[in-house]
C-alpha cells in the first residue's frame, strides 16, 4: 500500500495564475450584442451578490456615488435584463458598475471584442522587456543573415 505525502507540494497541481482579466467565452454567450452585454450585467451582479460584496441596491448606492446621479435598482434589473430592448447601459454606467461589484472581468469583454487582452499594469514591464526581447532576437538573426550573405560574397 502506498502512501501519498500530503506535506509535499504536487508539482502538477500547479496552475499559473490568471493574467488577462475577462470571463469566460461562455458567460456573455452567443447573439446579439445587446445581450451579450445584458448577461454580463447579470453575471457581475450575482457574482458581487454571492461574493457577499453586496445586493443589487447596494450596487446601485455605489454607482450612484460614483456618477454624482441616481441610479436604481430597478434600472440594474433592466439594463441586465435580455428581455428589456430599450434599456441598455451606457458606458460612464458600465464603469461605474466594475467599480461598485469590482467585476474587473468585464473590462475583458471589450477588449476581447478586437483582439486584445486586458492585463493588469503590474505585467506592463513585463510584456514590454518580452517584446523587447523578441525584437532584439530578430534583429540579430537579420544581422547574422547579413553577415553570411556578404561572406558568402567574398
Amino acid at each position: 500500500m502506498s502512501r501519498r505525502d500530503l506535506l509535499t507540494a504536487d508539482l502538477f497541481d500547479w496552475e499559473p495564475p490568471k493574467v488577462a482579466v475577462g470571463y469566460a467565452p461562455d458567460v456573455a454567450g452567443r447573439g446579439d450584442l445587446d445581450s451579450q452585454i445584458s448577461r454580463l450585467v447579470g453575471r457581475a451582479l450575482r457574482d458581487c451578490r454571492d461574493e457577499g460584496n453586496g445586493s443589487r441596491a447596494d450596487v446601485a448606492r455605489r454607482m450612484s456615488a460614483y456618477l454624482d446621479r441616481t441610479i436604481s435598482e430597478g434600472i440594474l434589473n433592466k439594463w441586465s435584463s435580455e428581455s428589456s430592448d430599450e434599456h441598455r447601459i451606457p458606458l460612464d454606467a458600465f464603469i461605474a458598475l466594475i467599480d461598485a461589484t469590482q467585476a474587473e472581468d468585464l473590462l475583458g469583454f471589450i477588449a476581447a471584442k478586437f483582439g486584445f487582452a486586458v492585463v493588469p499594469e503590474k505585467y506592463a514591464d513585463i510584456i514590454e522587456l518580452s517584446l523587447i526581447e523578441d525584437h532584439e532576437r530578430e534583429i540579430a538573426a537579420r544581422k547574422a543573415a547579413l553577415v553570411a550573405r556578404s561572406r558568402a560574397k567574398r
